[in-house]
């Protein structure tokens, strides 16, 4: 039998390597690296104690146990993004260094090639997913992306733990593969909302086997003039004296 356990987890990509020179490639390597380790610092989390996973242009590293979430989610993300815009300044506009990256808490453990577990390849997909490489594209002048999976989001900037608001976080769905869920994504710099993610609104679905990921309205949304807000309950609901139907 398998070792349980539960880590934070974090995956960076830089958009569009494979379309840049040797010598951009080169920089990029060492410049993520360098800002990650930076960042590691600045955060007070244990850089020496992640286990990583390198490859070229990505990075795959899990945090040791105890390690804090907030401090990946804000400290880290803060320090890293600025190391982006310090890296990319002066820089012609296709030699820009831009990271995707991903945070998420679930169960990893080692293995005989890394780690097994469902949230290795749950943050591979948040990643990789579509609409978090939307999300950058459609911010031409940012320098990273990021995506939490809700059990970061619920936990930790939902219970305020961070100096990042909820409402700086888009609700999107994503279908990847084997991964359905649910993720917030925030592009600093950027309304989240009103980025271009390509999708047709809530229960939309696109591409090949409904790969693309649908916008879902955040629950702090506030109900604009005209819209109706429609409860559906299924089954007996007891609750004498409560009203469920709101009329003007």
């Amino acid at each position: 039998m398998g070792t349980f356990g539960r880590r934070l987890l974090l995956a960076v990509d830089a958009k569009g390597y494979g379309g840049v020179d040797v010598v951009t490639q080169r920089e990029w390597q060492e410049a993520i690296r360098r800002l990650l380790e930076e960042a590691a610092q600045v955060a007070g989390l244990d850089w020496e104690q992640w286990v990583t996973q390198v490859g070229g242009d990505s990075v795959f590293a899990v945090l040791p146990q105890g390690a804090s979430e907030p401090g990946l989610v804000d400290p880290f993300m803060r320090q890293l993004e600025s190391g982006l815009r310090t890296f990319n300044r002066n820089r012609r506009d296709e030699a820009w260094l831009r990271l995707r990256a991903a945070v998420h808490f679930g169960t990893a453990s080692p293995a005989a090639n890394g780690f097994e577990g469902r949230a290795p390849v749950e943050i591979g997909r948040l990643l990789d997913s579509r609409v978090l490489k939307a999300a950058l594209a459609a911010a031409p002048e940012a320098h990273l992306a990021l995506a939490v999976s809700a059990t970061v989001f619920n936990d930790v900037i939902g219970e305020a733990y961070t100096t990042i608001r909820p409402q700086e976080f888009r609700e999107v769905r994503i279908a990847e593969k084997e991964y359905a869920g649910r993720a917030w994504i925030r592009v600093p710099g950027y309304d989240a909302e009103s980025l271009d993610l390509g999708v047709a609104g809530p229960g939309a679905e696109g591409g090949a086997g409904g790969a693309e990921a649908a916008v879902v309205r955040p629950p702090s949304a506030p109900t604009a003039p005209g819209d109706k807000v429609v409860q559906v309950i299924n089954g007996t609901v007891h609750a004498p004296g409560a009203v469920f139907g709101i009329s003007k």
